[in-house]
């Protein structure tokens, strides 16, 4: 265990760089983001000493102890990229610096709300859902331009893109086009309305693709298992 984090943040980061640079981009315009659900402060606090900044909880109460715990480590910054009910709203906006899963007018009214109540302005990305499996969430494509109508009313809110999980295939390209399709809807959104998804994220890609989401635009890769190694469910 002893480095093991460290060694396979390197790792990620130098596969990201070369799959950027073979896409004709610059590796610094892709963030790396560790998904650190399901491991202790301690994987967390291994990972920031070795520099990195970015990190994914998909449970806001799982997520409360280890920022916590994290204090300690500045300029740390935390993304909610698992589903956001609407009683978790509140502590989700106190908690989070970018919330990739806002996927109704509902949520986003909530959250936008409780931003308002605690002075604060909250980044957030709206989660497409492109697979149209029953066990994942996100909006549906047909929905997407009212979600971004509404954020564009909503003053404690910067909606920065559009996030989407893709099903999960052994074969990485199989991937491809569901990564390809957020990127069209993006393009689609910012012609009709240039500046509505303000730094234009794509957030898409995991362990298994994210080589495959970063050649087709992706500005925020969602890494776990290949930083942390392997989850344990209890």
């Amino acid at each position: 265990m002893d480095g093991m984090i460290e060694r396979n943040l390197r790792a990620v980061r130098l596969r990201a760089a070369e799959a950027a640079r073979a896409a004709g981009r610059a590796p610094g315009d892709v963030t790396l983001l560790a998904v650190s659900k399901t491991f202790p402060a301690a994987a967390v606090a291994r990972a920031a000493s070795a520099g990195q900044s970015d990190f994914g909880e998909n449970r806001v109460q799982e997520a409360e102890g280890k920022i916590a715990a994290l204090a300690g480590h500045p300029g740390l910054r935390w993304h909610l990229v698992g589903h956001l009910q609407a009683n978790k709203a509140r502590r989700a906006a106190e908690l989070f610096d970018l919330v990739h899963s806002v996927d109704s007018v509902r949520i986003a009214e909530r959250l936008n709300r409780h931003c308002l109540d605690l002075g604060k302005r909250l980044e957030v990305l709206v989660q497409v859902d492109l697979g149209g499996e029953a066990a994942k969430f996100g909006a549906d494509p047909g929905r997407v331009r009212d979600i971004v109508e509404a954020l564009s009313t909503h003053e404690a809110l910067r909606l920065q893109g559009l996030m989407t999980i893709p099903p999960y295939c052994e074969d990485p390209e199989r991937a491809r086009p569901f990564f390809a399709g957020l990127r069209a809807i993006r393009d689609a959104l910012e012609a009709e309305q240039p500046g509505c998804l303000g730094l234009r994220h794509l957030s898409m890609g995991m362990s298994h693709d994210f080589e495959v989401a970063i050649r087709e635009g992706a500005t925020i890769v969602r890494v776990g298992t290949s930083i942390f190694g392997s989850r344990r469910y209890d």
